[in-house]
């Protein structure tokens, strides 16, 4: 296993992060926003631009300027992959605008390709349904599974060791 552990955050503190070459960055802006001003020693940076949006209904045309799609997924998978294959260890943190539901939908997938463990996998519950089910519809042998909200409850009410 090359890729060793998945994060998520915010644009902010991905912004704040001293860069790493053995941390890539999957970088999820909105549309018509400047880029993340990610620091240059993460080397591998995947940049991608789209909505926090769920369409109103299934009947929408598509493809729908900046929601989130099959290509885009695609794009993800290729680079996970690429990854993966890397002949050293390296760690994947995907940060969006606030790090809550593009992020999460998109680290869960990693998790799921990768096996590699999820930090506070707990507090994915509020993952985008939309990408995480595009991304299950382009990789249909992974299954991404958004863990329930009680999870995050249970972790913040437990006594820690």
């Amino acid at each position: 296993m090359t890729i060793t552990r998945v994060y998520y955050a915010s644009r902010q503190l991905a912004e704040s992060l001293a860069g790493n070459p053995y941390m890539a960055v999957i970088s999820i802006t909105d549309p018509g926003t400047p880029e993340a001003r990610l620091d240059p020693a993460f080397r591998h940076v995947l940049r991608l631009s789209f909505f926090d949006a769920l369409p109103a209904d299934e009947y929408l045309p598509a493809p729908m300027p900046g929601l989130f799609d099959l290509a885009l997924a695609r794009r993800i998978g290729d680079f996970v992959h690429e990854l993966h294959a890397a002949p050293f260890e390296i760690s994947v943190m995907v940060h969006c605008e606030y790090g809550v539901s593009r992020s999460a939908a998109v680290a869960l997938f990693v998790e799921a390709w990768s096996g590699a463990p999820l930090e506070a996998r707990e507090f994915t519950y509020e993952a985008n349904p939309w990408v995480a089910d595009r991304l299950a519809q382009a990789y249909p042998a992974l299954n991404i599974e958004i863990p329930p909200a009680g999870a995050a409850r249970e972790r913040r009410t437990a006594p820690r060791p």
